[in-house]
């Protein structure tokens, strides 16, 4: 049964809008624009958990009596229409925002959200990263993410949500996409969310600048799969909503992936000399075209490179 429809309420505009992987600024009125076409993608799970699609990393959202709580937001300029979305199916605002990790396409509504009322909840190191007095030049520029985007409650090891009658477990993944990211398990619905540890169908960004590897890439997919059903249904950071065969299919790439370049880089090779290798050249039919940032993050990550 579907909970009740009403409109959302005021939303907060603001000018911050974080790229993915570069969190460049960009003024107000051009990202409205490029945004204007966005549609958000409501997919039901169950009646009151569904998987939102837009333009950024996918978005998770639980509703029921308690508020909506809400994984990731995207970017600043589609809050509004990411409010409309909620209120499609609750009658209740957004009360919780639960960022996966630090990059723009996935905390960019942060700052609205924060100042229509939500709670916004992270692993310790996004609110490193986003906080401009802790990480202000980790990407070459003097400012980050203002305060009302910040996380008020923050992590180390995981969290536990009990809400809108739901037990809702979060999990640090060290050294993943990032060193911030979370998995998020609804064990009663069999569904999780995996952020950006989970590209479905194509090459992972790995951004071993803020502290990712591939190693803990690899580990957040053995983490999912040990408590994966048959019928478990999982989000992925970018990608349609996938299947346990679908994240299996991703593991063993990155496995095979990260053996053949280990092997070059134990035989001496450099980092542009696996590039021009093409270790994944058998795979990028399957993966993509374009996978030498992939491989240059896969060869730093193995070479201790980014230590």
């Amino acid at each position: 049964m579907t909970p009740p429809r009403h409109r959302s309420g005021r939303v907060v505009c603001a000018a911050f809008v974080a790229a993915a992987g570069t969190a460049a600024i960009a003024p107000a009125a051009g990202a409205q624009q490029d945004m204007a076409d966005v549609v958000i993608e409501t997919i039901e799970l169950e009646s009151d958990l569904f998987m939102l699609m837009g333009r950024g990393g996918n978005m998770g959202l639980s509703v029921g009596d308690d508020g909506a709580f809400l994984i990731d937001d995207q970017f600043a300029p589609l809050t509004e229409k990411i409010q409309a979305a909620v209120a499609e199916v609750s009658d209740h605002p957004v009360r919780w925002v639960l960022n996966t990790h630090w990059h723009g396409d996935h905390t960019g509504g942060n700052e609205n959200l924060g100042k229509a009322g939500a709670m916004i909840v992270a692993h310790e190191n996004v609110y490193r990263r986003m906080n401009p007095a802790e990480f202000a030049d980790v990407v070459g520029r003097s400012e980050q993410a203002p305060r009302a985007a910040l996380p008020v409650v923050t992590f180390e090891d995981g969290v536990r949500f009990h809400w809108n009658g739901r037990h809702i477990g979060v999990t640090h993944i060290g050294t993943a996409h990032t060193d911030g990211d979370a998995i998020v398990h609804f064990p009663a619905a069999d569904v999780f969310h995996m952020g950006d540890t989970f590209f479905r169908d194509r090459y992972p960004f790995i951004d071993v600048d803020s502290g990712g590897g591939v190693d803990g890439v690899i580990a957040a997919a053995d983490f999912v799969l040990a408590q994966a059903t048959d019928a478990t249904r999982i989000i992925p950071g970018h990608g349609d909503l996938a299947t346990v065969a679908d994240l299996r299919a991703y593991r063993d790439m990155l496995a095979t992936v990260r053996e053949r370049v280990a092997g070059m880089a134990a035989d001496g090779r450099s980092e542009d000399e696996v590039v021009a290798a093409g270790p994944t050249s058998d795979l990028d039919a399957v993966w993509g075209e374009n996978s030498e940032r992939f491989v240059r993050a896969v060869y730093i990550s193995v070479t201790g490179e980014n230590q």
